[in-house]
Order: structure tokens, then C-alpha cells, then sequence
């Protein structure tokens, strides 16, 4: 893979110019197509289900996939994403199981992989072995919630530069105008745009602006694709998103889909048909 530099002028470092992330973009915009984006929570009902999850999601259109790593305490979740964390944790599920999952989906998929988690299962199991064997199994980015990336600056053992990993940036909707450009000309993959304050969870409305704040985020001058997240649940929602982004990302209402359904034979049905419309109101 050819890589090459950015970083400050006091700290470079080596990002990957070609992934499955950037050439998945190419792809959508050499089509006039925006990118679906789906959060799942890796382990929830279990790992091989969560196999099974993943291609069914691919096969529904999805362009790239969120794996969350389960965690005990998570902060920025609703409680959706919260009894999917804890129903992952009562099945086994571990941060190396869940590369593992990776590595298997890699067997028959080449669909983008974003490890979507908080910093304390890296940081347990290792910071540069997290990133070492995530990438060795086939994942494409990693996006840390609680890792600001001018806090990782400051601890050397948070300054991951052997991975071909993208790190993949949050911005939310209280980013001042040049921060929200700073953080998207260090960003990788694309950018994680937080639509609403609070936590995650579906929503009957859409913040009025969005395309305003993307606007915002890529006046900068960034290339960095900006894809809407928290919130979105209907079709009319992933349509008005996708007008003003890059890409669309529904992750709880997924994620309820598979509570609801998880442990049945209906689990392929259902998600089939709850997704498949969202994927085609992002593409109109």
C-alpha cells in the first residue's frame, strides 16, 4: 500500500493514500451516490450472529460498516446502544473476538470496517497491538470517541503511527468553525458529523442545520468526506441527510432491530426490510 505524509510540522506521520474507505467514496462519487453508513454492536446477540448481521447489511447496500468494540460504560451512547453493549459483554464477547470477527469477514467480504469504540478497551489491550492486529485482520479505520486528536498528541503512547488504520474523526455540533476545520483537514476516511447534541438514539426530527454546518466543516478547504449521524431512522430522514452530506450513518435504529429480532430466524427478514429503504432514499 503507497502511503504518505501529514501531520504538524513538528510531529509527521504516515497515512495510508489508498483503503477500502477512499476507494469506496470514489466509487459513490464517480456515481453521484452518497454513502450508507451502518453502526452495529459487534457481539449483540453474539459474534457468529453478528456475522450473519454484517452480510446481511452488505447485501442491503450498505457501503461501510461500523463494528462497535462493547463496552461497560458507554458515555455517548442512548440506551439502545447501551443493552446492546451489555447483551454483547453477557455473550463473551472480547476485544480480540471481535477482530476475530473481522478476520472472518475479510474471508468473504471486502466491504470498508470502521472499529467504532471508546478509548478504554484499546488502551486495555494494548494501544499499538490494538492497531497492529485490528489492521491485520482486515479492518480499515478506527474511531475513537473519547480521543480528541490534539489530546493524542500529547502522550507519545497515543501516537499510533504503524498501522495502516484511518483514524476517522468525530465533529460535533458545538466544534467552533475553525476547530471543525482543523479536525477535518488530520481527518482520515471521513469525517463523523454529530447532527444533535446528547446521546445516541433515533430521532422524530432532523437539526435544520446540517447542510450549514457541513458547509462549515469543508470550508477549510478538506477533501475529507462528511457523513450525518445521531438520529436518522426513516427513509425521509436518510434522504434530507444525504442532499446535504456525504453520507448518511443510522446506527440505533438498527441496532433495535436487532433486539427486537436477534435471536429468531427472522433477523435476515427484518433488517432486510427496515434498511434496504433508508439505503435507497441516501441514493436518490
Amino acid at each position: 500500500m503507497q502511503c504518505g505524509l501529514r501531520g504538524t510540522p513538528d510531529r509527521y506521520y504516515f497515512f495510508p493514500m489508498s483503503s477500502r474507505i477512499d476507494a469506496a467514496f470514489t466509487r459513490l462519487r464517480a456515481s453521484g451516490s452518497k454513502a450508507f453508513v451502518a453502526y452495529i454492536c459487534a457481539g449483540d446477540p453474539d459474534l457468529e450472529r453478528s456475522l450473519e448481521i454484517v452480510k446481511t447489511l452488505e447485501s442491503c447496500g450498505v457501503d461501510i460498516i461500523e463494528l462497535g468494540l462493547p463496552f461497560s460504560d458507554p458515555l455517548a451512547d442512548g440506551i439502545v446502544n447501551q443493552m446492546a453493549a451489555g447483551r454483547a459483554l453477557a455473550a463473551g464477547a472480547t476485544t480480540a473476538g471481535v477482530i476475530e470477527l473481522v478476520r472472518r469477514i475479510r474471508e468473504t467480504s471486502e466491504i470498508p470496517l470502521v472499529l467504532f469504540t471508546y478509548l478504554n478497551p484499546v488502551y486495555a489491550y494494548g494501544f499499538a497491538k490494538f492497531h497492529a492486529d485490528a489492521a491485520a485482520a482486515g479492518a480499515d479505520g478506527v474511531l475513537l470517541l473519547d480521543l480528541p486528536p490534539d489530546e493524542a498528541t500529547l502522550n507519545e503512547e497515543l501516537c499510533e503511527t504503524g498501522s495502516t488504520l484511518q483514524h476517522i474523526r468525530l465533529i460535533a455540533p458545538t466544534t467552533p468553525p475553525e476547530r471543525m476545520q482543523r479536525i477535518a483537514a488530520s481527518g482520515d476516511g471521513f469525517i463523523y458529523y454529530i447532527s444533535r447534541e446528547g446521546v445516541t438514539g433515533a430521532q422524530t426530527t432532523l437539526a435544520d442545520n446540517i447542510a450549514s454546518q457541513v458547509a462549515v466543516i469543508k470550508g477549510g478547504g478538506s477533501a475529507t468526506p462528511v457523513c450525518v449521524g445521531f438520529g436518522i431512522s426513516t427513509p425521509e430522514q436518510s434522504k434530507a441527510v444525504a442532499a446535504a452530506a456525504d453520507g448518511v450513518v443510522v446506527g440505533s435504529a438498527i441496532v433495535k432491530v436487532i433486539a427486537e429480532h436477534g435471536n429468531g430466524p427472522e433477523l435476515a427478514e427484518a433488517l432486510r426490510a427496515f434498511v434496504e429503504p433508508l439505503v435507497r432514499a441516501a441514493k436518490e
